[in-house]
């Protein structure tokens, strides 16, 4: 069996629930606007934090639940409300690491922890944030101002 108490437990839960959520929230921001940085980049980690924390639920001979995320999360209205969406849900994750954090002294678990808080604080948030002010800018992901040429 594993030898974790119920808060370490609940808190791999959450944690796994959270990544669940972004990926399921990035891929629905694709759906409906394209294969857009940095929406495909981010997607991409949250696979990969979700691959991470699927080792520990492993491990720890814990239940993998499925993702009850697809077709249930918020959608936008544009690219620049689904970029600042972004940046606010990466604040809210980096304070919830902060806090699962504090319940467990497991060095593995809190490894897979300390990583996955880093790269939502150290590269998501920023990412983010320069998505939400190239919109405000009136500069698109990937489109170009209409005098510039568009030759590919």
């Amino acid at each position: 069996m594993h030898d974790l108490t119920d808060m370490e437990i609940d808190a791999l839960n959450e944690a796994l629930d959270d990544e669940y959520r972004a990926w399921a929230t990035y891929d629905q921001v694709i759906a409906d606007f394209g294969n857009i940085s940095p929406f495909s980049n981010i997607r991409a980690a949250e696979a990969r934090h979700i691959g991470a924390l699927c080792e520990l639920f492993t491990q720890y001979r814990l239940p993998i639940p499925e993702n009850p995320w697809p077709g249930k999360v918020e959608r936008y209205v544009s690219l620049r409300a689904a970029c600042e969406a972004g940046a606010a849900a990466e604040i809210v994750n980096g304070e919830m690491y902060d806090r699962l954090l504090k319940v467990t002294n497991h060095p593995d678990i809190l490894t897979v922890l300390r990583n996955l808080q880093a790269a939502s604080q150290q590269r998501h948030l920023p990412a983010f944030q320069r998505c939400a002010q190239r919109s405000v800018t009136g500069r698109q992901m990937h489109g170009r101002k209409p005098d510039q040429n568009s030759q590919k």
